[in-house]
């Protein structure tokens, strides 16, 4: 390991910052560290990182974007040569992002002060942004992740599971979606206006990378144990669950059309096959009346989702959350109150029609017991078509609302 004695040889790390911040715009790379509280281990990375730095000839500085640390830290970040960058507000992401805005170099690397990444070890990394990639992601499962550096459930739940959603959802071409060592072009991850201010930032830095068809690289890295005695900041049940809030709500498909479409498909064909009676199974069990309802109900929520995830992917689409796309650019010409009222009208005379026929055939045998199927079927067709039309009705409504942020600025 390397250690760091902070009276012997820091005037000369200082005299090399120096050196090399001479005009900000000589600087080439800057290496970020978030910083809450990291005394034990700060010192240690600074060291490596200034050594990468003098041992590869390159331009640049380290910046610690501290988020409000009581135990020094800012001292003996100043004492190696590194430049402090003060970030009131809390959070991980809030953290890095104040970093970044004050950062001088054409590229960034980022990466925990906790000792755990390897900051002697950049080359990769600053080579594949020289070749143009705007986001370099380290990949610990190809460097290497030695025993305790990572929770158990971490490596082999969360982050799988995670990473497989982001290449699942996005298409991301990369294996480690949430290491906290990666590299990127300053100006381009400005670019993107990003605003989270939590550890879900890791996640949306890659999303929105990708969305705006960013070239993404990896690098692979090590990964070891933490030198803090302390425990680390974060916390895997809430940050994890911020994480997957992040995926899917970026991806309006994967969180409303495909189960929307899923319960829709499957509670149609079910109520279409018992409209006209009931279906006997192998095993002698019966699909009646009740698994008709509950067919029903599979339409009347599936049919909802479908419309959340059009309303979600129209305001992304005209707010420019999410890049254009064919299905976006469909909906910008196909969607507005008029059009989804029109729709939501049929809708609702049809579920109305069978509701009064079905009231009709019941009146006929004055409101008696009802022994055929035709006639129950029908009112709850009817009333499950009439909600539809109902839900519908106030929706394109809705879709007026998303659209006033949009003409107040047009206006």
């Amino acid at each position: 390991m390397l250690t760091v004695n902070l009276d012997a040889g820091t005037s000369q790390q200082g005299e090399f910052a120096q050196t090399l911040l001479k005009s900000a715009h000589e600087v080439e790379l800057t290496i970020l560290m978030p910083c809450l509280n990291e005394a034990e281990t700060l010192g240690t990375c600074i060291a490596k990182a200034t050594a990468f730095l003098r041992l590869n000839g390159v331009v640049g500085e380290i910046v610690i974007a501290d988020n409000g640390s009581t135990d020094g830290s800012q001292a003996i970040a100043r004492k190696l040569g590194a430049r402090v960058v003060p970030v009131e507000r809390r959070g991980y992401g809030a953290a890095i992002l104040g970093g970044i805005a004050e950062a001088r170099g054409k590229y960034t690397i980022m990466g925990d002060a906790d000792d755990s990444y390897d900051f002697a070890n950049l080359g990769p990394f600053l080579g594949a942004l020289r070749d143009g990639a705007a986001l370099v992601m380290g990949n610990r499962f190809e460097g290497g992740v030695e025993a305790g550096a990572m929770p158990w459930l971490h490596r082999y739940v969360g982050n799988p599971v995670l990473s497989l959603l982001g290449r699942l959802f996005f298409k991301i071409p990369v294996g480690d979606f949430h290491c906290g060592l990666r590299g990127f072009n300053t100006q381009a991850i400005r670019d993107l206006g990003l605003v989270t201010t939590g550890m879900e930032f890791a996640s949306e830095m890659v999303v929105r990378s990708a969305l705006e068809g960013y070239r993404i690289a990896e690098a692979p890295t090590t990964l070891k144990p933490d030198g803090r005695s302390r425990a680390p900041h974060l916390k895997t049940w809430r940050d994890g669950w911020r994480h997957l809030k992040f995926l899917l709500t970026y991806s309006p498909r994967w969180l409303f059309l495909y189960p929307g479409a899923a319960l829709t498909a499957v509670g149609g064909a079910l109520s279409g096959v018992l409209a006209f009676g009931s279906l006997s199974l192998p095993g002698g069990a019966v699909l009646d009346i009740n698994t008709f309802t509950a067919a029903c109900f599979m339409v009347i929520a599936g049919v909802q989702l479908i419309s959340f995830g059009v309303l979600a992917r129209y305001y992304a689409g005209i707010t420019g959350v999410l890049p254009d796309h064919r299905l976006s650019n469909w909906l910008n010409r196909s969607i507005s109150t008029d059009n989804v009222a029109r729709a939501a009208g049929v809708l609702l005379l049809a579920g109305l029609g069978l509701f009064g026929s079905a009231i009709y055939h019941w009146a006929r045998i004055d409101f008696g017991d009802l022994t055929g199927p035709g006639t129950p079927r029908a009112l709850i067709a009817g009333l499950s078509l009439t909600v539809i039309g109902i839900q519908m009705g106030f929706q394109a409504f809705m879709v007026g609302v998303l659209e006033i942020p949009l003409a107040r600025r047009t206006a």
